[in-house]
């Protein structure tokens, strides 16, 4: 498979290697001709001295033959025009993007990058998933759809406990799809009413985990 890495940092580096351990054909694209240098030391002529945000420079390393172009640049636009360029001008079937700022994940979404790495993210997932009550814990990220399914569970102080679902008029974009009570499984409808300690699976969008939040965790978080 041939993949092509814009970015040649940290990141970039170790992606590059270990696709190339793994038998892949990778070319690694990085505009600092010190660091190229520094590079070629190492993965050789896998290496190459281009901004990876210039057509020209992709179509010289052959982009049009290439099954996933994946930007891991220190710089959200740069990673954003990388993975545009693919798609649009080389018909790229999957784009990767490493996404910096969070405050950036919706827009990458809805510009159509196939598969968003987000550090900050990760990180925050991982200490969320130690903390057994009062957040928020994202399971599955819906790439082309800009949904995520997430989970929480309803603390003691919470202002949802003992109302409706109805009640808490929460938007479209925070669907509240399964609730977990006392190990019995519950479909929510309107009229469901919140328990503290329910376990809830939720559709949302960035938006929706916010109202969630808000409307569910606010207190016991603060």
């Amino acid at each position: 498979m041939y993949i092509i890495v814009g970015g040649g940092g940290q990141v970039g580096y170790y992606l590059a290697k270990g696709l190339i351990e793994q038998g892949h054909e990778v070319t690694l694209l990085d505009k600092d001709p010190r660091r190229t240098e520094q590079l070629r030391k190492e993965l050789g002529a896998s290496i190459v001295r281009g901004d990876a945000c210039e057509a020209q420079v992709l179509e010289e390393i052959g982009c049009a033959r290439a099954e996933i172009v994946i930007a891991v640049t220190g710089d959200d636009e740069d990673n954003l025009v990388i993975c545009q360029v693919a798609k649009a001008r080389f018909h790229v079937p999957q784009t990767i993007a490493r996404v910096n700022n969070p405050n950036n994940e919706a827009l990458f979404h809805d510009l159509g990058i196939d598969l968003i790495v987000s550090p900050t993210q990760s990180i925050l997932h991982s200490i969320e998933l130690r903390i057994p009550h009062h957040t928020l814990v994202p399971l599955i990220s819906l790439t082309r759809a800009g949904l995520s399914l997430v989970e929480l569970t309803v603390p003691s102080r919470s202002p949802a406990a003992g109302r409706m679902i109805l009640e808490l008029k929460l938007p479209n974009s925070a669907n509240i799809v399964l609730i977990e009570r006392g190990g019995e499984t519950i479909t929510p409808q309107g009229d469901t009413e919140l328990q503290e300690e329910d376990h809830l699976f939720a559709l949302v969008t960035t938006e929706g985990e916010r109202s969630l939040r808000e409307h569910i965790l606010t207190e016991a978080e603060s």
